[in-house]
C-alpha cells in the first residue's frame, strides 16, 4: 500500500511540475513595459490555506484499518536563502476515516500537526521534506460501548508546492502519521493509529 501511495504522489508531482512551467510567475512581477527579465518567485513570508485528501490507516494491535477522506486548514511561514527554503507549518484536519471489523469499530475523527519544512526552490517550484509533532483523536466502539482518547505522536513526509501567481500556490503532499499507543479497556490492549495520507492544497501568501 505504501508503494502505491508513493507512486501516486510521484505521478501527481510530475503532472504538477509540467503544469507549473506555464505558471512560472514571480511574487512581484515587473510592469509589462519594463526591460530585462522578471525577478524570481519569492517564498519568504506567512501563508494560509486549505487542503483535501485521502487517509489510509491501521490500528495497532487490532484488525481495523480506518480509511477515508480528510480535509482541513493549514498555516505557516517560510524563509528563503538563495534556493533553500525553510520554515514551519501547522494544520488541523477533520476526517471520515473509520473501519469496522467484527466486533470492533475504530475511527479517527480529527488530527493536527506542527511540523518544520525544508527544501529547495527552483524559482516557483518548491520541493520539500517535513517532520514534526502529530496529535489526534481515536475512537473505539464495541457492542454499544464507546471509548475515545487523544493520542500524541509524530508525522513526516515530502511534497511539492508550485507558485501559480505572486500570491497563490498549489501543493501535493504525502504524509505519514504515527499516533502512539494508549490502553483501551474495550480491547484490553494498547492501541494506536498509523496513517498514510495523500493530499492536495492551495495557499495564499501574504
Amino acid at each position: 500500500m505504501k508503494k502505491t501511495i508513493l507512486a501516486m504522489t510521484v505521478a501527481a508531482m510530475a503532472a504538477a511540475s509540467g503544469a507549473a512551467n506555464a505558471a512560472d510567475l514571480p511574487r512581484s512581477a515587473a510592469p509589462y513595459n519594463s526591460p530585462g527579465p522578471a525577478p524570481g518567485f519569492n517564498w519568504t513570508g506567512p501563508y494560509a490555506g486549505i487542503n483535501v485528501g485521502y487517509d489510509w490507516g491501521s490500528v495497532t494491535n487490532n484488525t481495523t484499518k480506518p480509511s477515508g477522506l480528510e480535509g482541513g486548514l493549514q498555516a505557516g511561514y517560510n524563509w528563503q536563502s538563495g534556493q533553500f527554503v525553510f520554515g514551519g507549518e501547522t494544520d488541523l484536519q477533520i476526517t471520515g476515516a473509520d473501519d469496522t471489523f467484527a466486533p470492533y469499530k475504530f475511527s479517527n475523527p480529527w488530527f493536527g500537526t506542527l511540523r518544520s519544512r525544508g527544501g529547495v526552490a527552483l524559482n516557483n517550484i518548491l520541493f520539500y521534506a517535513t517532520l514534526g509533532l502529530a496529535y489526534g483523536g481515536v475512537k473505539g466502539e464495541i457492542s454499544g460501548l464507546t471509548e475515545s482518547k487523544t493520542h500524541i505522536g509524530w508525522a513526516g513526509g515530502v511534497g511539492m508546492e508550485v507558485g501559480l501567481t505572486p500570491n497563490w500556490s498549489a501543493k501535493v503532499e504525502y504524509l505519514y502519521m504515527d499516533l502512539s499507543n494508549r490502553a483501551y479497556s474495550i480491547t484490553g490492549a494498547k492501541n494506536g493509529l498509523e496513517s498514510n495520507m495523500l493530499r492536495f492544497g492551495i495557499n495564499y501568501h501574504f
